[in-house]
């Protein structure tokens, strides 16, 4: 409805209430007026019917919604589904074309401003949680994984010779994975043990740099967010070290983003040293459907060089997830979410210490880790070997998702290399432990209720390693005694 069609309908309906509905119909627009010229996330949220309006003004000018279109070509925006196009708010042409996943495509401008509002609006939420010196970003319709792989096939066309990239070890198979993909030999560094935490070990990653050669190595690959006892990586130490060899540095943050030490850790790595790129992924920081994250860093010119290096126009999905979201919470809706979180890891670590202590436990101190806690799992491994496992299967049958139980001594082969102690993160952790996390969204109850859960199952397997203790035959006299011997 325009200024016209209102006129025509004050012959049709009383003028009084058609201009009250077209003063509510430009307080949307207001707010769509100041996204398009600020291009930063509202600090207030948007009601869904603003949401929908700006979705259903953005569909109408692209070519398939057309009323007089004639489309003639092999990709015309054609949907055998009305189902899938309301899905998808009728924005069926995607981001990007060939070229260029941050191209305009001359058939979409409403899908093309889409994905670039999307961009625009998740630099100023990544800007706002810390990183603020980050220059450009954007989001691409792949989880973290893939993710990575194209920042370092990137990077191959300014490092033709490497072989290499250093990785501080961390169990966790896709961003191993994504240096495989890329065809590149992952350079392992152990980490340190200190106290209770897995730390980075410099020296290591200097002595691997020295031997492997800087010119052979297409980069160091570092992670922030992880499963205690690990922590983030030692970034502004590791940031410097880069700058130093002159080698490029590529940053894991997959759900780093709701973690203001994490975002902070990169923001002073970029100050001291090197840090060319940062991943992070869509579903874990945002709370929409798996499938998208966000490439960002402070090179505007090597961001655009990522995004060009996509093949295809691409899903427009994890854009508009994203940008709906946002929206919809607004900044300080996004705010409220991260100082729930924090406030919530306080009282998760409170109770996971109350209960570790109840059955001869302790909670791991790893102070570094702002987002994952460790419970030493001792006890129930000297009830059997078995316990420590059957303990995972018994959480998950009683529908306690996300922890991890993680058992001495695991081996894994990926992609034909070994890992000793996969899943703890170094080749000897000294005990078995659980893992549990306060991640964004996370609510009390949630705490709560894993608790209760985690508390019967441990009373149960205790009681069950008492029963086999008391009904296992008692040796005979003297059998067992080597001391004679």
């Amino acid at each position: 409805m325009n200024s016209e069609n209102f006129s025509l309908s004050e012959k049709i309906v009383s003028t009084a209430y058609v201009r009250q509905g077209s003063q509510a119909r430009r307080g949307h627009e207001h707010l769509i007026r100041q996204l398009l010229e600020q291009g930063k996330c509202p600090e207030e949220g948007w009601s869904e019917s603003t949401v929908e309006l700006f979705l259903s003004e953005l569909a109408v000018m692209d070519s398939n919604n057309f009323l007089g279109n004639c489309g003639v070509g092999e990709r015309e925006g054609r949907v055998a589904s009305s189902l899938v196009a309301r899905r998808h708010y009728r924005l069926i042409h995607g981001i990007g074309r060939s070229g260029d996943i941050a191209a305009i495509q001359p058939k979409a401008a409403g899908s093309s401003l889409l994905n670039k509002l999307t961009n625009s609006v998740v630099l100023d939420i990544l800007k706002l949680s810390g990183v603020r010196s980050v220059a450009s970003c954007f989001v691409v319709p792949m989880a973290t994984g893939m993710s990575l792989t194209l920042c370092f096939l990137t990077l191959r066309h300014r490092r033709p010779k490497a072989r290499y990239i250093v990785w501080p070890r961390i169990d966790q198979k896709s961003c191993f994975k994504a240096m495989i993909t890329a065809g590149f030999e992952p350079a392992v560094v152990e980490n340190v043990l200190e106290g209770d935490e897995l730390r980075t070990d410099l020296e290591a990653v200097e002595r691997k740099i020295e031997e492997l050669g800087a010119e052979n190595i297409l980069c160091v690959h570092s992670t922030t967010s992880c499963f205690a006892p690990r922590v983030p990586d030692r970034l502004e130490e590791l940031a410097a070290v880069c700058a130093k060899h002159n080698i490029p540095h590529i940053v894991n943050n997959a759900y780093g983003v709701q973690s203001s030490k994490c975002m902070h850790l990169i923001q002073q790595g970029a100050r001291v040293g090197r840090i060319d790129a940062f991943v992070q992924s869509l579903d874990k920081n945002f709370m929409v459907p798996v499938g998208g994250a966000i490439i960002a860093g402070f090179d505007e010119s090597f961001i655009q060089e990522i995004s060009q290096m996509y093949p295809g126009r691409a899903s427009a999905s994890p854009s508009l997830d994203v940008l709906i979201t946002l929206l919809t919470l607004g900044a300080s809706g996004y705010k409220k979410l991260l100082s729930e979180r924090k406030e919530i890891y306080l009282f998760l670590a409170q109770e996971l210490k109350s209960l570790a202590s109840a059955h001869g436990e302790r909670l791991l101190h790893t102070p570094h880790n702002p987002i994952s806690l460790a419970m030493s799992l001792d006890g129930l491994q000297a009830e059997s070997d078995k316990a420590v496992t059957q303990l995972g299967s018994m959480l998950f049958t009683r529908q306690v998702s996300g922890a991890r139980v993680i058992p001495l001594g695991k081996e894994q082969t990926i992609s034909g290399h070994k890992f000793r102690g996969f899943m703890s993160h170094c080749e000897a952790y000294p005990c078995p432990y659980l893992n549990a996390a306060s991640a964004v969204g996370i609510a009390r109850e949630d705490v709560t209720l894993c608790i209760k859960r985690l508390d019967k199952c441990l009373k149960t397997l205790k009681k069950e390693g008492n029963a086999a203790k008391s009904s296992s035959p008692a040796a005979p006299s003297g059998e067992g005694d080597t001391t004679g011997e």
